[in-house]
């Protein structure tokens, strides 16, 4: 089996030299039984000499300084920390950890966590202890946690980490954006528009490779990209279209401004947005709504949203989360047992407390306090907070806890029942579609599988039609 990015393995090690070649003679039957020897085995051709031990072969496993030697033709070739770097024809490599945004130096929708490095350190930060259940170093001093049987369930841990790219739109090697833009012109120009161009051209490219587009159009034709699109397609297809023509920031912030002052507050969009980007993807989202809207994000929310969901949104628009992947044990203990002090070991419910720590806290310590939660009362987190709370507040802190357990599971979730019953929630499906097919569209793909049973695919397949399904069915990249 070949994996993505690795190089062939070449079918096996090949031939060494010489380690562990067939002696020559060995040793020969002796007839009868061992003749009297002198201590030894009389030498053999090939065998090892008289009271010398075993002598270095030649061509046998030389001392190596830390495992096996390099295969000629290559083998696998040292690595600069991991997944060798982009080949033509596969999709860049993450940006750096630490830096801000998405592919391409953009701001926009990178790895999970804001360009933190993908699954779990090997060990902790000095002075604090590793989380169950995560690489790293048992906890001796945890019962149950670590190498031996646990007493109790086992914490809830996020999905086992996909190593590699998770997404399903990839760059398009060569791609040029003034070449787009002349295939473009021509599926709009004159009667009737070629929708099956614009697809293939857009379904194939990353975000980073379209957005330049709307700037080569108008550099190379005079005339607005967006408007000649809005001119030419109508409906599903042409918010879809649009929406993969923005940059990620820009598309999300003009997702939430429909969410505020549309009609009606779209709740469930806010939360979904704000409690799924990392820092830096919000802090850019604020900067643009500032620049697009002339008002900052928070008073928007502020004055169209109230009580404590409005300060849990309020909260979460700040983009200030802990992103440290390193959990302290006790600390979680202890604030567990906040959180029930807060709802279930009280009359009323301190919402404050639960906003408190789920705004701040690192998804992976999150995850922990959730497991010595359950384990300290006996019941989820989730079923504490719709018996505790009520309203805007009880489905937004859900909303918070669904997409920090299991991030694919919440996506896949909210594709369901955008999906499900009598007509769709199509603003809900291009969101989620576009922003997420080039961060974990494979996760929510594999979640959607488990949790109901067919693949994303045929679901969307099912649900919708013509060139708008044709388009949504690129992003999704294939079936399960």
């Amino acid at each position: 089996m070949s994996y993505p990015g690795y190089p062939p393995a070449g079918g096996s090690y090949p031939p060494a030299s010489g380690p562990y070649q067939q002696a020559p003679g060995g040793y020969p039957p002796q007839p009868g039984a061992y003749p009297p020897q002198g201590g030894y085995y009389p030498p053999q051709p090939g065998a090892c000499p008289p009271g010398a031990g075993y002598p270095p072969q030649a061509g046998g496993y030389p001392p190596q300084a830390g495992g096996y030697p390099a295969a000629p033709g290559g083998g696998f070739p040292p690595q600069a920390g991991g997944y060798p770097g982009a080949q033509p024809g596969t999709y860049p490599n993450m940006p750096p950890a630490g830096q801000s945004g998405g592919w391409g130096g953009q701001p926009g929708f990178g790895a999970p966590g804001g360009g933190m490095p993908q699954g779990y350190p090997g060990g902790p930060a000095p002075g604090q202890q590793p989380m169950p259940a995560y690489p790293g170093a048992p906890n001796p001093s945890m019962p149950g946690y670590g190498g031996g049987v646990p007493t109790g369930p086992t914490p809830p841990v996020a999905p086992t980490a996909n190593k590699g790219y998770r997404g399903s739109i990839k760059d398009l090697p060569g791609a040029d954006p003034l070449r787009d833009v002349e295939v473009l012109r021509k599926a709009m120009k004159g009667f009737g528009t070629d929708e099956n161009a614009i697809i293939e051209l857009l379904g194939t490219r990353s975000n980073k490779q379209r957005v330049p587009l709307k700037a080569a159009y108008k550099t190379t034709y005079g005339k607005d990209l967006f408007s000649d699109l809005k001119s030419e397609l109508k409906g599903d297809f042409e918010d879809l279209v649009l929406a993969m023509l923005k940059t990620p920031a820009h598309f999300d912030a003009s997702e939430l401004k429909e969410a505020i002052s549309g009609a009606g507050t779209d709740e469930a969009c806010l939360i979904e947005i704000l409690s799924s980007r990392s820092n830096a993807e919000i802090q850019e989202i604020n900067k643009v709504y500032k620049a697009e809207y002339g008002k900052s994000l928070e008073d928007a929310i502020s004055g169209d949203t109230s009580g404590h969901f409005r300060r849990l949104l309020i909260s979460l628009s700040q983009g200030n989360r802990d992103e440290k992947e390193t959990v302290d044990i006790s600390l979680a203990k202890q604030e567990a047992q906040k959180l029930y002090a807060a709802g279930e070991n009280k009359v009323g419910t301190d919402e404050s407390q639960f906003n408190a720590i789920l705004c701040a806290r690192s998804k992976p310590h999150l995850r922990q306090v959730f497991h010595e939660y359950q384990q300290m009362c006996g019941k989820d987190i989730e079923k504490s907070i719709c018996s505790e709370m009520s309203g805007n507040v009880e489905s937004g802190m859900v909303a918070v806890v669904k997409c920090i357990k299991n991030t694919g599971a919440y996506f896949a979730e909210r594709l369901h029942k955008a999906m499900q019953g009598v007509g769709t929630k199509d603003r809900t499906l291009i969101r989620i579609m576009v922003s997420r097919s080039e961060v974990d569209m494979l996760d929510i793909r594999q979640e959607y599988l488990r949790l109901y049973g067919k693949s994303l695919y045929t679901a969307i397949s099912g649900d919708t039609s013509g060139d708008y399904k044709k388009l949504l069915l690129k992003l999704c990249g294939g079936s399960d």
